[in-house]
């Protein structure tokens, strides 16, 4: 349903399945068996004209906020796909089937333009609830300058900057995905208040602020990487100032949390990449000349970890 884009084309009220199928493309009776599947988990209802968009099923639509088709659709991916699909290997060697047949997941996704741009909106929409849970939730009165490791489309940056008129902003980030940050915080009418950076923070990082972000970072390396660039942030970072690591912070016992399944999905994906607990990236920053602070939790299921030197 997601990558037929059917939800769109049912935005503006019901269709049948045949007239649906003309408009996406699809064999009608594919897409009529499809269809009923698909009401039957709650994303669509027949109604006399056809079938027509529960709540749940305008969240399928590419233009709606909480849009959750970039996500659905890269469950979808070829490569992806497989590589939940090898995940008993992965599992007997410890070695993730993906990395072995495609490389890194960034190498692969900078390999892959049509890739490259489905992954850059799935990551802006998840990033949407970390930045307002980040920036209602977290106070930065007292920051001068922050820089967003990693920061993508600037979409986290741009929200504590419009939460906190007084600070300044650093977008650092390859140079394949700098250019679109600098579009969206010029379009939000932040970049004079922002520094574009092409960097690695594998290399180093620029000094100057006094709080670095990593959002969405750390979960994707291995326990050896993450202290690398761990270190590299206390090389830069002034003796008062503080790293935020926004993240899924697993808990300790059996309950279900989703950054459990995510755990998973990293495993297939990367190997190394894990979703951890408080104790496990307490050892990250011990190794890194930093230490835990405090953890927030977010609304949703992100926390920040604040850390500082030790």
């Amino acid at each position: 349903m997601a990558e037929l884009g059917c939800a769109d084309h049912l935005a503006a009220g019901p269709l049948t399945a045949d007239v649906l199928a003309e408009r996406c493309g699809a064999d009608p009776l594919s897409l009529h068996r499809t269809l009923r599947e698909v009401a039957s988990m709650g994303f669509l209802r027949t109604v006399p004209e056809g079938y027509e968009l529960t709540e749940s099923g305008h969240l399928l639509r590419e233009d709606v906020p909480g849009s959750v088709r970039s996500a659905v659709r890269m469950v979808g991916e070829e490569a992806f796909w497989y590589a939940m699909g090898r995940l008993p290997q992965t599992v007997r060697t410890g070695k993730s089937a993906f990395k072995e047949k495609f490389g890194h997941v960034y190498e692969y996704v900078g390999r892959n333009p049509e890739i490259a741009v489905l992954f850059d909106h799935y990551m802006t929409i998840r990033a949407e609830p970390f930045a307002s849970g980040l920036a209602d939730n977290y106070d930065l009165s007292g920051a001068r300058k922050v820089i967003d490791l990693g920061g993508g489309r600037g979409h986290i940056l741009g929200a504590l900057l419009t939460a906190n008129p007084h600070l300044q902003g650093v977008l650092f980030d390859l140079e394949r995905v700098l250019g679109n940050g600098r579009d969206a915080l010029t379009e939000a009418g932040l970049a004079d208040r922002c520094e574009f950076v092409v960097g690695d923070f594998f290399a180093g990082i620029p000094s100057g602020p006094d709080v670095f972000l990593l959002a969405n970072v750390i979960h994707n390396w291995s326990d050896e990487d993450s202290v690398r660039i761990l270190r590299n942030v206390r090389a830069a970072m002034p003796d008062d100032g503080r790293v935020l690591i926004l993240e899924i912070v697993l808990s300790d016992d059996d309950s279900p949390h989703v950054g459990k399944d995510g755990d998973i999905r990293m495993l297939s994906l990367s190997g190394g990449g894990m979703e951890r607990t408080p104790a496990e990236y307490q050892t990250l920053l011990e190794k890194s000349g930093l230490t835990t602070a405090r953890i927030l939790p977010l609304p949703g299921w992100a926390s920040v970890i604040e850390a500082v030197p030790v």
